[in-house]
């Protein structure tokens, strides 16, 4: 039987981020995605011009639908704006006994504000008591945790720690956005902290970083992957997009990685090895 993923988040126009993101990830690590779509952005590499909610009740019927029929290995949770959507989304995961990596995607990469002001508390007290992993960037855990921007890896465990507080059961505290040679993220369970250390790329194609990361630790986690298993996996998966994304050329501001990077070729075909399985 194949391994099954389901994403709840917001509809991407120009592909990179949302919906189509996590799609292209759980295919490219081998797992079939379903999806529930919360939101419909008119978007490009330059940033958001419109949002438009879908109602509570579509969203909730989406997510009736698909786990009632598909045996859904993990589930991720992206782009929710509204605490409508959030109350109905965590009725219906309860309802169906199920929990899931929440991604508390509150700021797009370009800057635009994604959750409304008054759904942080909902999230909080709705979505982190379902989350068995949540994925905050340095600027979202900071809020979350209603502190500063961690300056250090010591404030990334605290802040981790103060928004397990909230029903995580783990807290990747995501280093992309930091400074210094190497991107750290930080996981914080009832294990000690974990570090999960890469070299800092210098490239501009970082359109959907944290909802590919969130994607490719759902998909690893719906193949059977431990969870500090699959954060390791994902990490590697993303490095290797994000130095691949130059070869897209996709938009002319903030493009995305390359998801299919071990499937599609770089600019010259005929200098490429044949990367497909046997």
């Amino acid at each position: 039987m194949s391994a099954i993923a389901l994403t709840i988040a917001g509809s991407d126009s120009g592909g990179g981020a949302g919906i189509q993101a996590d799609l292209k990830t759980f295919s490219a690590l081998g797992v079939y995605g379903a999806s529930v779509i919360t939101a419909v952005t008119a978007q490009n590499t330059h940033g958001v011009a419109a949002v438009e909610d879908l109602s509570p009740a579509i969203v909730a019927a989406q997510i009736d639908a698909v786990l009632s029929d598909l045996t859904v290995g993990a589930i991720k949770i992206g782009m929710v704006s509204r605490t409508k959507t959030i109350r109905a989304i965590a009725r219906r995961l309860r309802a169906h006994g199920r929990r899931a990596v929440l991604d508390p995607v509150m700021v797009a990469t370009a800057g635009d504000r994604l959750l409304a002001e008054d759904a942080l508390a909902a999230l909080r007290e709705e979505l982190m008591p379902l989350a068995d992993l949540a994925t905050p960037n340095l600027t979202e855990a900071a809020i979350l945790a209603d502190a500063p921007p961690a300056a250090d890896e010591a404030a990334m465990i605290t802040q981790a720690q103060a928004i397990r507080r909230f029903g995580a059961r783990a807290v990747l505290v995501k280093g992309g956005h930091g400074q210094g040679p190497m991107s750290v993220d930080i996981l914080v369970g009832d294990a000690p902290p974990r570090r999960f250390a890469a070299p800092r790329l210098d490239v501009t194609n970082d359109h959907g970083t944290g909802c590919t990361l969130a994607a490719a630790i759902t998909a690893e986690i719906a193949k059977g992957a431990a969870l500090e298993d699959a954060v390791a996996s994902a990490k590697r998966y993303l490095h290797a997009a994000l130095a691949a994304g130059a070869d897209l050329g996709v938009g002319s501001g903030r493009g995305p990685v390359h998801h299919f990077h071990a499937w599609w070729p770089a600019a010259d075909p005929a200098a490429q090895p044949d990367r497909r399985p046997a």
